[in-house]
């Protein structure tokens, strides 16, 4: 008995929801939305020009053109220890694949001798007596704008952290060529 009802149920629930089937809705919520007038990305109207002057927010235009240019701009971060542990992380993370560790140029880009020919050039050395005599700038704008075969890192670092990068590759150079000065404060620290 139970189980003659409960079929009995079963099927008049079931050919039930055939007759709800609706193949309209009674209404449209925000039909400007649901029926919008399609435009093509690249279409007259659909890209509007912004207003002469303006800028993105949070964007600052790069006005350096030349090398030359770039010799007059200083590395406006402090060399604290602060920067240039963020600047090491920095080298290690975008740096290090060309330019190797210690910033000679030995990097895994390098190191791929196994190839029939080589993929890329070795890049140069951070050590260089020609890194050395650049300023802050030109290392900033090399970093930003790109050079030979090394793109523009301007997308993967902000302003700042190619300063703090900067830093880091100075302390490279300098743990790599201490000043007599440096060496002196080395021999004053181990005899404390």
């Amino acid at each position: 008995m139970r189980s003659t009802f409960l079929i009995l149920f079963a099927g008049l629930s079931l050919s039930a929801c055939g007759y709800l089937k609706h193949s309209q809705p009674y209404y449209t919520y925000a039909p400007d939305m649901h029926y919008s007038a399609g435009l093509k990305a690249q279409e007259e109207g659909a890209m509007r020009q912004p207003p002469k002057g303006t800028i993105p927010r949070g964007f600052r235009p790069y006005s350096i053109l030349t090398m030359d240019q770039a010799k007059m701009h200083l590395n406006p971060l402090p060399r604290n220890k602060e920067n240039l542990n963020q600047g090491k992380i920095l080298f290690n993370t975008f740096c290090i694949v060309c330019h190797g560790k210690f910033g000679e140029g030995d990097g895994l880009v390098a190191s791929l001798k196994d190839w029939p020919r080589p993929l890329y050039p070795r890049p140069p050395s951070l050590q260089s007596e020609k890194i050395r005599d650049y300023k802050d700038g030109q290392i900033f704008h090399v970093i930003t704008m790109g050079q030979n075969l090394m793109p523009s890192y301007a997308e993967k670092l902000n302003e700042e952290e190619r300063w703090q990068v900067i830093h880091y590759v100075r302390a490279l150079y300098r743990a790599k060529h201490p000043s007599a000065d440096d060496l002196k404060k080395a021999e004053n620290y181990i005899e404390e």
